[in-house]
């Protein structure tokens, strides 16, 4: 009976080690992605709530840098570059940091966002951008730390960040009229050579229409005052494929001494071994 009573707790010691206990984070993580124009921009951050605490200026001190959030440094990312209350940043991933004082607070962007909280040394040459962002008291309370995106523009948004009885606020300016710009005359223009030369070079690697590939590099040719030799090269495979050896034969010669040109030994050998293949004289 000793032994099946030892046995018994033994099992039952080894189910409970491997049991996980799920309980709720006391500041939950939130994801959020805002389309602004034709931008991405997504956060990432823990909320801490109020739970009877006066925050600002207690739990969160004036006058020095707080994590802007809990646990992991809240995270900031943007597809395009921006402007942010009238300063450049680029497009990438970013830790918000914040300084509050009772009428602004500094908010720096920090390139390295793998901080649990503040970073153990910081390093200057990793802010990538430094602003105020302008503080209203608001009329009511927010129990929960929270960061919104609104006032949303075609160009433009404004990043909140809201607790207690504070919001913060900075203004993005997202590209929006530069990338529509670039859209519309891309559409207006055409195919560009680079387009022609990529739909070439797949349908010539996956074995599709060689007739249909043969018109695309000769478009992409064409449309360049001087094709470069990775051009020409890709244009002589497609002729000889087509049947067009002749040709063939012209354009790896073109494409041999382009790459000569430039001292890419590569190309010259590859050039080379075809127009031996081929029979060039």
């Amino acid at each position: 009976m000793k032994k099946f009573t030892i046995l018994f707790v033994c099992i039952l010691l080894a189910n409970l080690s491997s049991a996980q206990i799920q309980t709720p984070q006391p500041s939950p993580s939130a994801k959020m992605e805002q389309m602004v124009g034709l931008t991405t921009i997504n956060v990432e951050y823990s909320r801490p709530s109020m739970k009877g605490r006066e925050i600002f200026g207690n739990l969160v001190p004036f006058d020095k840098m707080w994590r802007t959030g809990a646990n992991k440094n809240t995270t900031i990312s943007f597809s395009d570059d921006v402007m942010i209350s009238g300063k450049k940043l680029a497009a990438g991933d970013y830790a918000i940091f914040a300084t509050p004082t009772k009428n602004s607070w500094e908010i720096v962007f920090y390139a390295d966002t793998n901080n649990w909280g503040l970073p153990q040394k910081w390093d200057e040459s990793k802010v990538a951008l430094k602003t105020k962002a302008e503080v209203q008291k608001m009329p009511m309370e927010m129990e929960t730390f929270t960061i919104v995106i609104d006032e949303l523009k075609n160009d433009s948004a404004a990043i909140n960040f809201l607790w207690e009885d504070t919001v913060a606020y900075l203004t993005v300016n997202v590209p929006t009229e530069d990338k529509t710009m670039a859209s519309i005359n891309k559409a207006i223009n055409g195919p560009s050579s680079d387009d022609y030369y990529s739909a070439a070079s797949y349908y010539y690697e996956e074995g599709k229409d060689i007739n249909q590939a043969l018109t695309w590099i000769n478009k992409s040719v064409e449309m360049q005052e001087d094709a470069p030799f990775y051009v020409l090269r890709k244009k002589s495979l497609i002729e000889a494929k087509a049947g067009k050896k002749k040709d063939a034969i012209a354009t790896a010669k073109k494409s041999l001494a382009a790459a000569k040109k430039v001292g890419n030994q590569d190309y010259v050998k590859m050039n080379e071994d075809s127009l031996k293949e081929w029979g060039a004289k």
